[in-house]
């Protein structure tokens, strides 16, 4: 079991992830699925998340990611959607000033904890 350290504690703290796009509507596809791929990775990266493992179909995102402890799940999940949607607004709207990409993520997520089964093995 490899655990991540902070200067008080050691941790392995996994969450599966599922969020969609506003009105599920599949905006996934093409240019903008091969864009956010890169920026959920170093969007992660800025909190000191990792995405381990990350899959978009035509309506929706999933996510397996280890966020520090220190970190609430829905801040962690606010920064992902929030910071991407302005990043695809930038890149495929054409505007780049005084756009705060609001309108691409629909509200919510769902996250469930992967952790240590019955024999206490991951």
């Amino acid at each position: 079991m490899p655990f991540e350290s902070l200067s008080h504690s050691k941790w392995n703290c996994k969450y599966h992830l599922v969020f969609v796009p506003k009105y599920r509507k599949k905006k996934l596809y093409g240019e903008i699925r091969r864009y956010l791929g890169p920026v959920f990775h170093e969007l992660a990266q800025q909190k000191g998340c990792k995405i381990l493992e990350g899959d978009m179909v035509q309506d929706h995102v999933h996510m397996l990611l280890t966020i520090p402890p220190k970190y609430a799940v829905s801040e962690i999940v606010g920064h992902i959607k929030g910071k991407s949607a302005i990043a695809v607004a930038r890149q495929f709207s054409g505007r780049k000033r005084g756009f705060n990409g609001e309108r691409f993520w629909a509200r919510g997520y769902a996250v469930s904890i992967v952790g240590f089964d019955e024999k206490g093995e991951f």
